[in-house]
């Protein structure tokens, strides 16, 4: 009964942490929210964005190959063009609304706002996009939590 307790207690802990399915957690223009985050996402775009389509890959891509073609595409202006392809899986992942507008509009008008917004999901959801994804694994296994991504659902 006691381990059937610490579980209810572990999944009760874990939804009041996570923001409502549907809808952001934070608003495209809520940079400021996270100081750190805007700051690292300012000055490292490539690398934030590396570590967010890491975590949405589910560690199928590393940061570095991701920043750096992140970083190549933006060199020649169509880095907005790949990072709305991620913004997109990452709303797949969360059910998210394409708000305020399409992904690749949000990213060729937004792009530093909204990579800082998808960070700041991520992190909303309780993972750390710093630590990678194998190491967001490890943690969750040890806390006995399920990953807080959603199934993408099944096309037909």
């Amino acid at each position: 009964m006691s381990s059937n307790n610490s579980t209810r207690n572990c999944d009760i802990a874990q939804s009041e942490k996570q923001p409502p399915l549907g809808q952001w957690s934070t608003g495209l223009f809520d940079c400021l929210e996270d100081r750190s985050n805007c700051l690292f996402t300012c000055f490292c775009p490539c690398m934030a964005f590396g570590r967010i389509a890491e975590i949405v890959d589910r560690g199928t891509t590393s940061c570095a190959v991701v920043g750096t073609i992140y970083h190549v595409l933006a060199s020649v202006g169509c880095g907005w063009l790949y990072a709305g392809s991620y913004r997109t899986k990452l709303r797949g992942h969360f059910s998210l609304p394409a708000a305020p507008c399409h992904d690749l509009l949000v990213h060729s008008f937004c792009c530093v706002c909204s990579i800082c917004q998808e960070y700041r999901e991520l992190k909303n959801h309780g993972i750390d996009p710093s630590i990678g994804w194998q190491a967001n694994v490890e943690k969750w296994n040890r806390e006995g939590v399920k990953p807080p991504m959603v199934e993408p659902a099944m096309a037909r």
